[in-house]
């Protein structure tokens, strides 16, 4: 059972959950295990998203990736796709970003990439952790085999050439586009990117200090860029969280355009041009039932995974798939780069605008979003685990399911850090769905378990 890994690498406070010392432990344990069959001195590279601990625990891990013979590729504050895209230009053995994604500046994280640019399965995770608790002793070279730090000369410039190349030919002169950058790792990409296509670019939160990362800004927090896209007539913004591996788009309108409405955008564009293979688009249990729908009605499939872009992405390479993403924004065009990546998505979304040559609001408007009901039944942890075992419950869910349409849903399932159990349900009848919802909870929270 892992203990220091989560969905997406380890996060903590900054120096109280994740301190230098771990940060040291995980470098030497991590590159151990990543990079225990190359030959010759390993290439890491290290990267962060900027906000103020990040110094810190690159100096932390840098240590412990060079007390095991690292050779230590330091590429300063790029996005995390930016990571993935250079490990494979550049054929390093492995790499790891520092950075806590859209949580907010206190925070701060680590997740490793392996030498295809692929986060690590858990089955890697866990063996890291196993060498940190275990407290094993590692290779210790002394003299020249022990490892240097060297800086890599063009990661961002790298970076925005590979993004510009997705998109051959595309010209945006006489769009004006709204860019939210989050105070974070995008501030200095995407305003580059956007303007080499032609654009009229209006950048905001793109000021990082260290400490106003993901402050009231960026892709959980909409509301800025959603006033100044309706307040300055702009065609479309675009909204990344701290590390560049998401993106929230607002319309023409000034409304919000989520991530299954992206995805739906651009999977029917690359349908419609024989691109998406399989005819299938890979999303997470937390999907929009408009989206399985929308797929349903234009001759396509939604395959649904566990909550985390890293299993949209297993699923994604086990069938070959070329698109997938979540919700809150992460989105994979796989046949470009193995993760999410935000700048490449907004670059994508509007290659799309610009071939249909229609308005923001006119594609996201194809795309029926229905109502959703989520209520927590609370229960306490002692029952958490047996909920599963009572036949009240069970048969309270096997008929909330019979009274389901085929473009209704129900998900239910416990919570990752509190005693509650959340019950969804989705359909075009607000009322019926939260009647439903109401008196599942009911059941739960009253039924004895065994």
């Amino acid at each position: 059972m892992k203990k220091l890994f989560g969905t997406d690498g380890v996060r903590g406070v900054a120096n109280k959950g994740l301190t230098p010392e771990l940060a040291f432990d995980l470098g030497k344990a991590g590159a151990y295990v990543l990079t225990k069959n190359v030959t010759g001195a390993p290439r890491v590279l290290v990267a962060k998203d900027g906000r103020r601990s990040g110094d810190m625990l690159e100096a932390a891990l840098t240590a412990g990736l060079c007390s095991i013979g690292t050779e230590v590729y330091h590429c300063g504050v790029i996005p995390t796709p930016a990571v993935a895209y250079l490990i494979k230009k550049y054929n390093f053995d492995a790499g790891v970003m520092i950075s806590a994604s859209h949580n907010p500046m206190e925070d701060n994280g680590i997740k490793f990439f392996n030498c295809r640019g692929l986060k690590l399965p858990d089955g890697l995770e866990e063996e890291i952790e196993s060498l940190i608790y275990s407290k094993d002793e590692l290779p210790r070279p002394t003299g020249t085999g022990v490892g240097v730090v060297k800086t890599l000369c063009s990661p961002l410039d790298d970076y925005v050439s590979f993004v510009l190349s997705t998109v051959p030919g595309l010209q945006l002169a006489g769009m004006k586009i709204a860019l939210d950058c989050a105070n974070g790792a995008t501030s200095a990409v995407a305003p580059i990117v956007f303007e080499k296509l032609g654009a009229e670019v209006h950048t905001l939160y793109n000021s990082p200090d260290g400490c106003n990362i993901n402050a009231n800004c960026g892709s959980t927090h909409m509301e800025s860029i959603t006033e100044f896209v309706a307040a300055n007539n702009c065609d479309i913004g675009l909204a990344f969280d701290g590390d560049g591996d998401r993106m929230l788009a607002v319309d023409d309108k000034g409304q919000m355009v989520d991530g299954d409405i992206i995805m739906a955008i651009c999977g029917l564009d690359l349908h419609e041009r024989g691109q998406l293979t399989r005819d299938t688009i890979v999303a997470t249990v937390m999907s929009n039932q408009g989206l399985e729908v929308f797929c349903r009605n234009h001759g396509m499939t939604l395959y649904r995974t566990a909550v985390g872009d890293r299993y949209v992405l297993e699923k994604m390479l086990a069938d070959n798939l070329m698109l997938g993403g979540e919700q809150s924004g992460h989105m994979i065009f796989r046949q470009f780069n193995t993760t999410g990546d935000g700048i490449l998505a907004g670059v994508q979304l509007l290659s799309v605008l610009h071939r249909k040559k229609k308005a923001m609001s006119q594609l996201a408007k194809m795309v029926e979003i229905f109502p959703q009901v989520l209520i927590n039944a609370k229960v306490s942890n002692s029952r958490m685990a047996e909920l599963t075992t009572s036949e009240e419950i069970k048969a309270a869910l096997a008929e909330t399911e019979r009274q389901l349409s085929a473009d209704e849903r129900i998900l239910v399932r416990p919570s990752g850090t509190e005693p509650l159990v959340r019950v969804m349900l989705e359909g075009r009848d607000i009322h019926k769905i939260t009647e439903l919802a109401k008196n599942l909870v009911a059941v739960i929270e009253k039924t004895p378990v065994n």
